[in-house]
């Protein structure tokens, strides 16, 4: 399966997530693309939109090289088996932790624009992102997940290698992914428009959604 874009993506995990309108949940986008599958996912569901902020720690001097992720409220994922086999020390990480919060902070406050979380505790969350490759991110982002009190937890991705996805389903309470892969290529390979995502447009998509949730008396988290 390949899809023409992210929103195309998004509608097709939506058609399935349908039963979830009566749980009233709340819709999460890993950024920046995620966000946008997370929309029509969203608008789908009549759900509010927020983006769960989450950042890879690429390996020292092979940035593209995930060797955990760092996540919000200090949460912090690591690949073990990748860890030794780059014989990384206790300093590495955290040298790569400390960075990349730094610039996790400084990307929540570029994209909530001072708008608070959305509180999470007691709620049913579907957490979508546009594809997984190691899924070290998607991991940590599940941790702060169930650290903020979600009851129950839906990971929607559009295409993701099987036995991650497998690995992943453990630690939610449903997954749903229309084209799990045995052999994975880059997640941009399974889109025909794979266009990078600015900030701005994740700005747009928040500010757009959230506002009427808002004013219905959805609470915020500080």
């Amino acid at each position: 399966m390949e899809f023409e874009n992210r929103r195309a993506a998004g509608r097709e995990l939506a058609q399935r997530l349908g039963n979830l309108r009566a749980y009233q949940p709340l819709v999460l986008g890993l950024p920046r693309g995620g966000v946008i599958v997370a929309k029509e996912i969203a608008d789908a569901l009549d759900a509010p939109l927020d983006v769960l902020l989450v950042r890879k720690m690429g390996a020292p001097g092979r940035p593209e090289l995930a060797i955990g992720a760092v996540g919000e409220g200090g949460v912090l994922v690591t690949n073990d088996d990748l860890v030794q086999q780059l014989r990384l020390s206790s300093a590495d990480i955290d040298a790569a932790a400390n960075r990349e919060r730094v610039r996790l902070d400084q990307l929540g406050t570029q994209l909530r624009q001072g708008t608070p979380a959305l509180a999470v505790a007691g709620r049913t969350v579907v957490l979508a992102d546009d594809g997984i490759a190691t899924g070290a991110t998607v991991r940590a982002a599940l941790q702060v997940l169930r650290a903020r009190g979600a009851s129950r937890i839906v990971l929607a991705v559009p295409v993701a290698p099987a036995d991650v996805l497998e690995e992943l389903s453990r630690e939610t309470d449903r997954t749903v992914c229309p084209n799990p892969r045995v052999w994975m290529r880059a997640v941009g390979n399974w889109y025909r428009d794979f266009a990078e995502v600015s900030d701005a447009e994740v700005i747009a998509l928040l500010h757009d959604q959230r506002r009427p949730q808002q004013v219905t008396g959805t609470q915020p988290e500080g």
